[in-house]
């Protein structure tokens, strides 16, 4: 339990990492989580080849996979929507509301009852978005995205828990990333044609960032994440995730100096969620502490 834990504190420090690369790659969401799907499933593929890991899984299985990559895929490009309709600090923050979501999806799907405490502390963070909601209208569309982002994760989190068992982590990932680049590169050209982009391919600069994003932020870290989700729940890894604003936030404020353009309202609602995680976490060791004595 104490490792998995760790691994997925170093997961979400890696995540934390991705909201500022959104602002550093100038392509627009939809090329930028594309070219991060691609550059992911090319490495995790020579990753497995060369491992002699690669194996095929029976087609019930691949088109489970193929569907929670599309929703990760989606959630993607709504995350970095957000960012880019508002900032770093709002999208990272909005993310938050995962724990809300979860609490309502993870019981339907997994079959059990639902956690009064789990309802509880993801209304709070529901009540910290709505902090964070009032303090500028022009930053609606981007907190929207943020949600709807939020929503995505919960769901792609879930069903990736009932799942987990077929094969590796990289598998796994391999997968579900290549289902979701397929559906992407499907969608793209209706995508462009609604939402141009300045620039299709990506310069220099944003080639090298996209590759921390994918080899760092993605293979990495959702290797890390799955990993851990084998012995946490799906509620505790979100819930956990949580952590990732202040990650990334602490970042934004270093490197583009966001803290000028935020209110007393953003700071409340961010105390809120910080609050959330704290208590959950002390709920989950006490629970398993208890089991183990």
């Amino acid at each position: 339990m104490k490792g998995a834990l760790i691994k997925l504190h170093i997961a979400v420090f890696l995540a934390g990492f991705t909201g500022l690369l959104g602002v550093l790659i100038n392509l627009n969401e939809g090329l930028l989580v594309t070219y991060r799907i691609a550059i992911t499933v090319i490495t995790l593929f020579f990753i497995l080849l060369f491992t002699k890991q690669l194996k095929l899984l029976a087609f019930k299985n691949i088109l489970q996979l193929i569907c929670i990559g599309f929703l990760i895929a989606l959630h993607w490009v709504c995350f970095y929507g957000s960012i880019k309709y508002a900032n770093v600090s709002i999208g990272l923050v909005c993310f938050a509301s995962t724990g809300l979501f979860t609490a309502i999806f993870e019981p339907i799907v997994v079959k059990r009852k639902f956690i009064a405490s789990e309802l509880l502390l993801g209304l709070l963070s529901l009540f910290s978005i709505y902090l964070i909601f009032q303090f500028n209208t022009k930053h609606r569309v981007g907190i929207t995205l943020g949600i709807i982002s939020a929503i995505l994760a919960a769901l792609f989190t879930v069903f990736n828990k009932k799942v987990i068992s077929v094969a590796p982590a990289k598998t796994i990932m391999l997968y579900e990333l290549s289902g979701g680049l397929a559906i992407l590169l499907l969608c793209l050209p209706f995508y462009l044609k609604y939402f141009p982009a300045k620039y299709i391919i990506p310069t220099f600069s944003d080639i090298g960032w996209l590759l921390v994003l994918a080899l760092l932020c993605t293979v990495l870290a959702m290797d890390l994440m799955l990993q851990a989700l084998q012995k946490v729940s799906a509620f505790t890894q979100n819930l956990t995730l949580n952590l990732e604003p202040v990650y990334g936030i602490a970042l934004a404020f270093i490197v583009k100096q966001e803290n000028k353009y935020l209110s007393g309202s953003f700071y409340a609602g961010a105390s809120l969620i910080a609050l959330s995680v704290v208590i959950q976490m002390y709920l989950t060791t006490k629970k398993y502490k208890n089991k183990s004595s």
